[in-house]
């Protein structure tokens, strides 16, 4: 019951992003680097009091970068497709990612995949396309709002399968800190390359920097990787696609979205999705609770 508890609260922390980030009146690269950046920096004291913090990251650092690396790319599509794009296309797009989850954790992690976790993929996906078709066309900048957010996809699968691996061996402060802080490093050196302006915003602008570093971040990201102890990477990409539930519902309140019976309807096939994973999850033996501790 903690876990399915946990999961809520993580899909509704991070349903909250995408708002965030319209309400920011800021460069993409800008709002990404400040979201990592501070995450990190609340982290760290927590992460540095830890005793024998080097000796738990020995041998460890290229595959903690790669994530940061997947991570960061993430976050550099995905905000950038919000300036294209509505919230409804860019949050499903962006979590197309249980597809090359599945591929990577079969191919890479040799997980296997239970049938009901495929369902739950299917199901999802196909929630996912309806949203995404019913929002289709919404301006001429939109295809390229899209194929960012597909890049985001992409690159959060990457993510998501190595983040696996490290967290079966890794605790979730000790995973998290260095990842959160790679990721920030990569964002930052590609806007500054790119002479992205990282001051001057409003206080307003800051606030929202703030509290997409807490919310999304802090709570919804560091749950999923949390999760990535007990789930396998496939599950945990499914659970996942509650966020454009959420922040679909959150932009027709907040942002005058129009929230149309073809959303509804997709919203309720990732319900389904996520509800079959699970399930699969649990009856195929991926849900490895009894034999680790978080």
């Amino acid at each position: 019951m903690g876990i399915v508890i946990a999961v809520v609260i993580g899909i509704v922390a991070i349903s909250t992003a995408s708002i965030l980030i319209k309400l920011c009146d800021a460069h993409p690269l800008a709002i990404a680097a400040y979201r990592l950046g501070l995450a990190s920096l609340l982290l760290s004291p927590v992460a540095l009091s830890q005793r024998r913090y080097g000796k738990i990251l020995r041998g460890r650092w290229k595959l903690l970068f790669l994530t940061g690396l997947f991570l960061g790319f993430h976050f550099i599509f995905w905000i950038a497709s919000l300036k294209y794009t509505s919230v409804a296309s860019s949050v499903v797009i962006v979590s197309t990612n249980p597809i090359f989850v599945g591929l990577g954790s079969y191919l890479l992690l040799k997980e296997r995949v239970a049938t009901l976790t495929i369902l739950g993929i299917l199901l999802s996906i196909t929630g996912a396309v309806i949203i995404a078709l019913s929002d289709f066309a919404l301006s001429t900048h939109a295809g390229l709002g899209d194929l960012l957010a597909l890049g985001g996809a992409v690159m959060a699968s990457g993510y998501l399968i190595v983040g696996r691996r490290l967290r079966r061996e890794m605790d979730l402060i000790a995973y998290i800190f260095p990842v959160y802080s790679a990721s920030a490093v990569v964002v930052l050196l590609v806007g500054l390359a790119a002479g992205v302006s990282f001051f001057g915003y409003s206080s307003r602008t800051y606030t929202l920097f703030l509290m997409l570093a807490i919310i999304p971040q802090l709570i919804g990201h560091s749950t999923f990787n949390w999760a990535l102890k007990f789930f396998s990477a496939s599950t945990v990409a499914v659970l996942i696609l509650g966020e454009p539930i959420g922040s679909i519902l959150l932009a027709y309140w907040i942002l005058g979205e129009t929230l149309s019976p073809w959303k509804a309807a997709g919203g309720i096939c990732i319900l389904a999705g996520i509800y079959a994973a699970l399930r699969g999850d649990i009856m195929g033996g991926g849900l490895i609770i009894n034999r680790e501790r978080g």
